[in-house]
């Protein structure tokens, strides 16, 4: 997979009724999404009023693209805005600001009318496989909900679709007439794959669809979306705290930290020679299989700070072992310091060699 490049911010201006479309200068074709300095602040109410006194910054200022038919791995701790990024791009959460131009429409921008032909391409695979189906309706109808509000076909068609879509997850076709509890987890999360595949989507975004299942069956499902992804061209943006997973299925891996993007690479590129110092303290914590290897692990000390009043400067700093004044002062821009290889922060190229005092 080649590695893209965040994409200038110029793009031709929307006409109030019509989709937006942009010039081919702006988003090459094969971009299938371009994120722009996306943004989503919570506000944060208080007084006898109810007004808003501050903001929950939860997402402040994403930027990257994909490719069509690649999988990018968005990464960091719980509370980073990961799945508020999913949500955002989907418009499962309004935007605060920025673009998010998709097939070279800025869906931000796309009425209300033209919002739903969109749902078909873009499609999610919720984290929790129990919460996400209803218990009270067969599996069979869960997963044709989407084809019968989009008008899709005969009863008997949506039907056979769901039961090709059932088989392609390794689950019977009898399965449709059976009810979420009767399912396990594992089977559970398959069906929710089913059910954004029959869709016939062009991008799914993954939010953790594998952190509540066990090891084994955790194995089993990436490897269904590996193959699901040769089969039908699939994009996935995949979720994840799990750095292991995100290794194993990602093409590209963007970490983030507090709202923000601190680096972006290639997969090998960024598990090999990481460029941020936060991408290399979560790199150290993967476990490693043969007890005879010990890698040194880099505990990071204090907590996250609040997404309502983060750090000046580097977000990053306050748990930084190479924080110096500049860092404290001014915020390091997202920056390729080497080709396909984007990190923030003034001493990247120092950060290969850098380990924390003890």
């Amino acid at each position: 997979m080649s590695n893209v490049e965040l994409m200038p911010a110029s793009v031709a201006p929307a006409q109030p009724d019509v989709a937006p479309i942009a010039t081919p200068a702006s988003v090459p074709p094969e971009m299938i999404l371009d994120v722009r300095d996306l943004k989503k602040h919570f506000p944060v109410k208080g007084g006898l009023l109810r007004r808003t006194v501050a903001h929950v910054k939860a997402v402040d200022g994403v930027s990257f693209a994909m490719q069509r038919g690649e999988t990018l791995g968005l990464v960091g701790e719980s509370g980073c805005g990961k799945t508020t990024v999913g949500r955002t791009l989907l418009r499962l959460e309004k935007a605060t600001a920025g673009e998010v131009w998709f097939e070279q429409r800025d869906i931000l921008k796309l009425p209300s009318g033209q919002l739903k032909g969109l749902r078909r391409d873009m499609q999610i695979i919720f984290q929790d496989p129990y919460s996400s189906l209803d218990p009270r309706i067969p599996v069979g109808e869960s997963i044709a909900e989407g084809l019968l509000i989009h008008g899709i076909g005969s009863r008997q068609e949506r039907e056979d679709k769901v039961r090709e879509a059932l088989l392609r997850v390794g689950l019977h076709p009898s399965s449709m007439q059976r009810f979420p509890h009767q399912f396990s987890g594992g089977q559970r999360q398959r069906i929710g794959i089913a059910r954004a595949l029959v869709m016939e989507p062009k991008l799914i975004i993954a939010d953790e669809p594998v952190s509540a299942l066990d090891v084994s069956v955790q194995s089993q499902v990436l490897n269904l979306m590996r193959e699901l992804q040769q089969e039908f061209g699939l994009t996935y943006l995949f979720v994840a705290h799990n750095l292991s997973v995100v290794e194993h299925i990602s093409d590209r891996v963007a970490v983030m930290y507090l709202g923000k993007i601190v680096e972006l690479a290639d997969r090998k590129q960024l598990f090999s020679v990481s460029r941020h110092p936060y991408s290399k303290a979560l790199i150290s914590a993967i476990p490693v299989a043969n007890p005879k290897i010990r890698r040194q692990r880099i505990i990071l000390e204090g907590d996250v700070p609040s997404p309502l009043n983060p750090p000046a400067g580097c977000r990053f700093h306050p748990r930084c072992w190479m924080a110096q004044e500049i860092c404290r002062t001014v915020e390091p821009p997202l920056e390729e310091k080497v080709p396909g290889h984007w990190a923030a922060c003034h001493f990247a190229n120092d950060v290969a060699a850098s380990l924390p005092k003890k």
